[in-house]
C-alpha cells in the first residue's frame, strides 16, 4: 500500500515573511523555524476496519440412498432462488465456494446469499465431509444420483420457490449437466463454469489399480489453478491452499469416465449459461463455441469473463463472476 506525502504549504511561509516590515536572514530562518515547530503534524489516518470473521455456513445431512451426503448452505431469511454448486475433480465445496480470506470477500456462498439466493454446495462422496461409500470410487453416474437427490430435498426446503438451479465447476461442470439433462427437470437452470467438451469426441475409460490409491493431495496441486498474478492476491491463494489441504488430505480415487458420454447439449433443456475465464487453458474458445451452438435450450447464454482463468470465483474477478451468474439467474423474462 502506497503511502501518503504530506507536502507543507508554500503560501503559509510567504505569510509569515510578508506580515513583517524588516526581517534578517538569520531572524527568517529562526521565525519560519518557529512556525513550523508550533504547527502540530497531521493526523495519523486510522486503519481501515477489517470486516468481521463469518460465521461458519450451516451443514446439513441428506441421505442419498442410504450415504449421508454433506451439504453446505449460506441463505438470506427471505430468498428468491436456490442454486447448488458442486465442486470440481480436487477440492470440495467450503474452499471452492466458501473462501476465508482476511479482509476480502471471496465466498461464493456469501456472495450469493447477499444477492437473495439460499445458496448450497455439495461434498460428493470422499470429499469434504463427505466419506467414501464401501467402493472407494467415485463414478459420474453415482456423483449425478447424489445431486439429483441433494436437488429433490432441497425443494423441500423452499417449496414456495421455482425449482432450484445447478452450478458446477469445472469437472462439477460435466454432473451438473447430467442432473439437468434428467426428465422431468429437477432444475431451473444450468451453469457450466470452466467446463466444456468438443461433442464430437468421446470419453473413455482409462487404466486404473484395481483398488482406490488414496493419494495425498499437495500443496502445489491446491495452488496450480492460480496462474494468473495480476488478479490474484498472494493472500488467495495462501488462504485456499491452507483450507483445501484441511478439507481434504486425500485425493478422491475417481472411475468411469466413459459414463460422460451420456451428456449430449442436444438433451439440455433448461436456461443455461457457459461461463469462463478468457485465460482459462482448459476450456478452448473453439470447443466453448461448439458446445454452446449445439445445447438445445433456447434460452442460452454464454460469458467469457476478461482477464480471468479457471478459479475466476476466488480471485479478483470475483465480483464480475458474481454479476455473471446472478445476472443470468434474475434475466428478465420474455413471453408469457
Amino acid at each position: 500500500m502506497r503511502q501518503r506525502l504530506v507536502k507543507a504549504s508554500a503560501s503559509a511561509a510567504a505569510g509569515l515573511v510578508l506580515g513583517l516590515t524588516i526581517i534578517s536572514g538569520s531572524d527568517l530562518v529562526t521565525t519560519a523555524l518557529a512556525q513550523r515547530s508550533s504547527t502540530p503534524p497531521p493526523p495519523v489516518p486510522a486503519p481501515a476496519p477489517q470486516p468481521a470473521p463469518m460465521a461458519p455456513p450451516e451443514r446439513f445431512t441428506v441421505q442419498s440412498d442410504g450415504h449421508p451426503i454433506a451439504v453446505w448452505a449460506r441463505r438470506p431469511t427471505q430468498p428468491k432462488g436456490s442454486i447448488l454448486l458442486i465442486h470440481g475433480r480436487t477440492w470440495s465445496s467450503r474452499p471452492d465456494f466458501d473462501l476465508q480470506v482476511p479482509g476480502m470477500q471471496r465466498s461464493v456462498m456469501a456472495s450469493l446469499s447477499a444477492r437473495g439466493f439460499a445458496a448450497y454446495a455439495v461434498d460428493l462422496r470422499g470429499y469434504g465431509e463427505t466419506p467414501r461409500d464401501a467402493t472407494g470410487w467415485m463414478t459420474p453416474k453415482r456423483a449425478t444420483a447424489d445431486v439429483l437427490n441433494v436437488l429433490t430435498w432441497m425443494q423441500r426446503q423452499h417449496p414456495a420457490l421455482p425449482l432450484p438451479a445447478v452450478l458446477g465447476w469445472s469437472r462439477g461442470g460435466a454432473i451438473a449437466m447430467m442432473a439437468a439433462q434428467n426428465q422431468p427437470p429437477r432444475v431451473s437452470a444450468f451453469i457450466t463454469f470452466g467446463f466444456v467438451f468438443d461433442p464430437d469426441l468421446q470419453f473413455v475409460d482409462v487404466t486404473l489399480p484395481e483398488k482406490p490409491q488414496m493419494e495425498k493431495n499437495t500443496a502445489e496441486s491446491a495452488a496450480s489453478d492460480f496462474i494468473t498474478p495480476k488478479i490474484t492476491p498472494t493472500a488467495v491463494i495462501k488462504a485456499f491452499v491452507e483450507q483445501a489441504l484441511k478439507a481434504d488430505p486425500i485425493l478422491a480415487d475417481l472411475k468411469g469416465d466413459s459414463e460422460y458420454n451420456a451428456m449430449k447439449p442436444a438433451r439440455v433443456t433448461v436456461p443455461t449459461l457457459v461461463l469462463y475465464g478468457d485465460n482459462d487453458s482448459g476450456v478452448p474458445h473453439e470447443d466453448a463455441g461448439k458446445f454452446f451452438a449445439r445445447i438445445a435450450a433456447g434460452d442460452k447464454q454464454m460469458v467469457v469473463l476478461p482477464e480471468a482463468d479457471h478459479a475466476a470465483q476466488l480471485e479478483d474477478t470475483h465480483e464480475a463472476w458474481i454479476a455473471a451468474v446472478v445476472n443470468f439467474l434474475t434475466r428478465p423474462k420474455i413471453g408469457k
